[in-house]
C-alpha cells in the first residue's frame, strides 16, 4: 500500500517567472515614449535654433561694429605696403606718402583695438600682429634686410584680417547665409592679390625692373585674382550686384589694368639682374585709384546686405521657433487625448473579451464537456460563434472561438471514442468473464471428481484461487471503463463477513488480520464494490511490505459511518506523495491522468469505487513507518446487525484441515516504486447474471471456503471416517458465490460412498527433512530477494 516515491525533499525549480506588464501600462508607456521623446526633440531644435538665432545677433552686431574698422584696417594696410615698396625701391614723393599712409593705418589700428574686445573672437590674432608693425618700419625705413620679407608682413596681417572675415561672418551654420557670405570673403581675396600686384609695381620703380621672385609673385597674384573672380564671385552674385560688378569690369580703368596685366605677362624683357617691365606699367597707378574705390564700394555693399540677411534670418529663426513650440504643445496634446481614448476604448473591449473568455472557460465549456461525457447532446448556441470582425480584439474573438469549437470537437471525438472503447471494453470482459466463470465451474468439477486426490486437491484449490485474481482484474477493467461491479447479493452482509470475503481475494491472505470492533452490516447493493476497494488496498499492502509481515485491517463505527483501517509495514513515503495520491483518491481522477500511469492503477480502481460509492479514502504514514489506509463508508450504506442471526455457518467436519498449503514463491513482479502499487487492467461492465448469494463457510482454521448449495443435508449421508489432514482453501471474492466445501464422497453414487480401508487413510508425508530444509531456504531466498529490492528502491 505504500506509494512508490521515496521519502525526501523535492528540488525546487530554478526557473524564475518573468514578470509580465499589464497592457494599460504598455499603452501609457506607447503614448508617453513618443510624447517625451517629441517633447525632448522639440526642446533640443527649438534650443539649437535660438542659439542659431542669437548667433546670427551677434555675427551681425559684431560685423557692425567691428567689420568696418577691420576693413578699413585691411585697406590701409594694402596702402601703407605699397607706399613701402615704392619708398625701397626710391620712387618720388614716395616719403611723403609713406607718411600719410602710416598715420592711416595707426587710426585704423586703434579704432580696431579699441571694439576688437570680444575675447570668444578671433580678433586678437590681428592684434598680436599689429603689435609688430612699428619694427617692420623701422626696417623698412633703414633698409634692412630684403624688401620682400618686409611686404611679406604686410601681406600676413592682411591674410589674417581676411581670415577673421571667413570665420567670424561666413555664417557656416546656415547653408543660405553661408552661400551669401562667399563672394564677400573672395572678394576680399581678391582685392587682397589686386593689391600684391600693385606692391610688386611699386617695388619695380623708376627703373621698372623686378627681381625673379617679385615677377613670380605678380604672376601669382594675377592668376589667383582672376581665378576667384571667374569661379567664386561671378557665379554667386545676385542679379543687383552682378549689375554693379558688370559696370565695375567694363569701366575704363579696369580695361585699363588687364591690358597692363597682359603686356606685363606678354611684354616684359628678362635681364640679368631679372625682368623689365613694358612701358605701359606707367598708368596702373591711376587706373588702381579709380577701380579700387569701385570695388571697396561693392565690397561694403555685399557685406551690408549678408548682414541685412542675417538679420532677417534671425528673425525668422525666431518665429519659427514660436510655431515650433506652438504646434509641437498642440500635437502633444492631440496625442495625450488620442492615447486616452484608444486607450480606453482597447481596454474596455479586451475587458469584455476576457469576461466573455472567462465565462466560456469556467461556465460553458466544462458543462459543455461534461455534457458530452455523460453522452448528452451540445446546443451550439451555447458555444462562441466566429464573427468575422477584422480588427485585433475581433479576430482574437474569432481565434478563441476556433480554438473552443475545435476543444469541444475534440472532447465531442473523445468521448464517442470512450464510449466506444467501453462498448469493446465490455465486450471483452463479458467473454473473458464468461471464460472464467466456466474455468471456475471446472474446477468445482475438477475438485469434485478428483477429491480424493489430496495433493491434486490443494493445487486445483490454488488455481481456482489465481482465476479469482483474474476475475477481480476483469473487474477493474469494468470498473475503469465506467461500468459498475455486478452485485448478486440480495441480503446485508455483516462487516466481519464482509473483511473476509476482502481477504480472500488476496493471494497472501494468510498476513491479514481481520478486527471488526463492532457489529453492524452493509447493504446488498454495496458488498461487491466494498469488498472489492478493500480488496485492491489489501493485495497493495500486502505486495509492499516485508513478506514475514502482518497486515491489520479493522473495521469500527465513526460518526461519519464505517471506519475500515489497513496499516502495513511498508516502505516510508514523503508526505508530499502523500498529497498527490490522496489528491487522486478524494475525487475519481480523469482519464488523461490515468493514460500517464497506465502501468499503476490500483489507485484509480480504488478512487473510482470510493466515487460510486460516496465513500473517501485517506492514505497516511502509520505509527510503524509504512502506510495507514482509512477508509470511511458512509451510514447510508449501513444496516442494523440482527443480533439473534449466528456469527457463522460451522464448516463440516468431513473438511481437509491438516495439510499444509503449498508455498507460495515471493511476488517476482514488485514494482520498482513502491508509492503505487496497483495492478494493471481496465475493466468492462460483465454482463452475466449473478448467482444468488449463500453465506460464507469457514475451515476450521478460520478461512472462508466453498460449500455445497445444502451442506447439512449432503452431511446426514456421509459417514464418519477417519479425520483427515485439510486443505487451506483459496479465499473467494464477495462479487461471486462462494464455491462448496469440499465434503468427500458428496456427489459420488450410491454404491460408491462405501468406506474403503485402504483409500479412506491419507498417507502420511513423506517428504525427508533434507527436502522440507530444501523448502524453507527456497522460500527464505526469495524473501531476501524481495527486501533487497524494497531496499534498493528507498531514498
Amino acid at each position: 500500500m505504500s506509494p512508490t516515491e521515496p521519502e525526501g525533499i523535492r528540488r525546487q525549480s530554478t526557473t524564475r517567472r518573468r514578470r509580465t506588464v499589464r497592457l494599460r501600462t504598455l499603452l501609457i508607456w506607447l503614448a508617453v515614449v513618443p510624447t517625451v521623446a517629441m517633447g525632448t526633440q522639440v526642446t533640443v531644435t527649438a534650443q539649437r535654433l535660438l542659439a542659431q538665432s542669437e548667433k546670427l545677433r551677434s555675427d551681425v552686431a559684431a560685423a557692425e561694429q567691428v567689420g568696418a574698422p577691420l576693413y578699413t584696417l585691411m585697406v590701409d594696410m594694402q596702402a601703407e605696403r605699397t607706399a613701402t615698396a615704392a619708398r625701397w625701391a626710391g620712387s618720388d614723393n614716395s616719403e611723403g606718402e609713406l607718411r600719410v599712409r602710416r598715420e592711416a593705418t595707426d587710426l585704423a589700428a586703434a579704432e580696431f583695438r579699441r571694439l576688437a574686445v570680444d575675447p570668444s573672437r578671433s580678433f586678437s590674432e590681428v592684434t598680436r600682429q599689429l603689435e609688430k608693425l612699428a619694427e617692420y618700419r623701422q626696417r623698412a625705413d633703414a633698409r634692412s634686410g630684403a624688401a620682400d620679407s618686409t611686404l611679406a608682413y604686410y601681406s600676413e596681417v592682411i591674410g589674417k584680417v581676411i581670415q577673421v572675415y571667413q570665420q567670424e561672418f561666413s555664417h557656416a551654420e546656415d547653408a543660405e547665409l553661408a552661400q551669401a557670405s562667399r563672394p564677400v570673403v573672395s572678394m576680399l581675396q581678391a582685392t587682397e592679390m589686386v593689391a600684391r600686384e600693385d606692391t610688386v609695381l611699386a617695388l619695380a620703380g623708376p627703373s621698372g625692373e623686378l627681381t625673379f621672385v617679385g615677377y613670380d609673385q605678380f604672376v601669382s597674384a594675377l592668376g589667383a585674382q582672376r581665378y576667384l573672380h571667374e569661379a567664386l564671385i561671378v557665379p554667386h552674385l545676385t542679379a543687383r550686384d552682378q549689375r554693379f560688378y558688370e559696370r565695375v569690369v567694363g569701366s575704363a580703368d579696369w580695361q585699363t589694368k588687364t591690358r597692363i596685366e597682359s603686356a606685363v605677362l606678354s611684354g616684359h624683357k628678362d635681364i640679368v639682374t631679372g625682368i623689365r617691365l613694358p612701358a605701359e606699367v606707367g598708368g596702373w597707378s591711376s587706373a588702381h585709384a579709380n577701380f579700387s574705390v569701385q570695388m571697396t564700394t561693392l565690397n561694403i555693399d555685399l557685406a551690408r546686405s549678408v548682414l541685412a540677411r542675417g538679420e532677417a534670418k534671425a528673425g525668422e529663426l525666431q518665429t519659427e521657433v514660436a510655431w515650433l513650440i506652438g504646434g509641437s504643445a498642440g500635437g502633444l496634446l492631440a496625442v495625450v487625448v488620442v492615447v486616452f481614448f484608444t486607450t480606453r476604448s482597447v481596454l474596455r473591449r479586451l475587458n469584455d473579451l476576457h469576461e466573455r473568455t472567462v465565462t466560456v472557460a469556467e461556465e460553458t465549456l466544462p458543462d459543455v464537456v461534461a455534457r458530452l461525457q455523460r453522452g448528452q447532446s451540445v446546443d451550439p448556441d451555447a458555444l462562441p460563434a466566429v464573427t468575422g470582425d477584422r480588427d485585433e480584439v475581433g479576430r482574437i474573438s474569432d481565434a478563441f472561438a476556433r480554438a473552443v469549437e475545435v476543444s469541444v470537437d475534440g472532447h465531442r471525438r473523445l468521448a464517442a471514442e470512450r464510449h466506444g472503447f467501453g462498448l469493446f471494453a465490455s465486450g471483452i470482459a463479458s467473454r473473458t468473464g464468461n471464460l472464467v466463470s466456466r474455468q471456475l465451474s471446472l474446477t468445482e468439477d475438477l475438485q469434485d471428481t478428483f477429491g480424493h486426490d489430496e495433493a491434486l486437491l490443494a493445487e486445483l484449490m490454488r488455481a481456482d484461487q489465481l482465476t479469482v485474481g483474474m476475475r477481480r482484474q476483469i473487474e477493474n477493467l469494468l470498473i475503469l471503463a465506467g461500468g459498475e461491479v455486478p452485485d448478486p447479493h440480495t441480503e446485508p452482509m455483516r462487516v466481519a463477513d464482509l473483511l473476509r470475503e476482502a481477504a480472500a481475494e488476496v493471494e497472501d491472505f494468510r498476513r491479514i488480520e481481520r478486527q471488526a470492533l463492532d457489529e453492524t452490516s452493509v447493504e446488498p447493493s454495496a458488498i461487491s464494490q466494498i469488498s472489492h476497494l478493500l480488496a485492491e488496498l489489501l493485495d497493495n499492502a500486502t505486495r509492499f511490505s516485508p513478506p514475514k509481515s502482518k497486515v491489520v485491517i479493522r473495521a469500527e463505527l465513526v460518526t461519519d459511518g464505517l471506519s475500515v483501517e489497513i496499516e502495513d509495514r511498508g516502505p516510508r513515503v514523503s508526505p508530499e506523495r502523500y498529497e498527490e495520491m490522496n489528491g487522486r483518491l478524494h475525487e475519481a481522477p480523469p482519464y488523461s491522468v490515468l493514460a500517464q500511469n497506465a502501468h499503476r492503477l490500483g489507485l484509480f480502481v480504488v478512487g473510482h469505487l470510493a466515487d460510486q460509492l460516496g465513500a473517501t479514502v485517506t492514505l497516511r504514514r502509520s505509527v510503524y513507518g509504512g502506510t495507514s489506509a482509512v477508509v470511511i463508508l458512509p451510514r447510508q450504506l449501513l444496516v442494523a446487525s440482527d443480533p439473534q442471526a449466528p456469527r457463522e455457518i460451522e464448516p463440516q467436519p468431513r473438511v481437509l484441515e491438516l495439510l499444509p498449503a503449498p508455498t507460495r514463491a515471493p511476488a517476482a513482479s514488485v514494482s520498482s516504486e513502491p508509492a503505487v502499487r496497483e495492478a494493471a487492467a481496465e475493466p468492462a461492465p460483465a454482463t452475466e447474471p449473478a448467482p444468488e448469494p449463500e453465506p460464507v463457510v469457514h475451515t476450521s482454521a478460520g478461512l472462508p471456503s466453498r460449500r455445497a448449495k445444502a451442506p447439512v443435508a449432503v452431511a446426514t449421508a456421509v459417514s464418519a471416517p477417519a479425520p483427515a489432514p485439510a486443505l487451506v482453501p483459496v479465499p473467494v471474492p464477495a462479487a461471486r458465490p462462494a464455491l462448496p466445501e469440499r465434503v468427500p464422497q458428496t456427489h459420488i453414487a450410491e454404491q460408491l460412498r462405501e468406506p474403503r480401508a485402504q483409500e479412506s487413510v491419507v498417507r502420511p508425508d513423506t517428504a525427508t527433512p533434507e527436502e522440507v530444509a530444501d523448502a524453507w531456504a527456497d522460500y527464505e531466498q526469495g524473501t531476501q530477494t524481495v527486501e533487497e529490492e524494497l531496499r534498493r528502491d528507498q531514498p
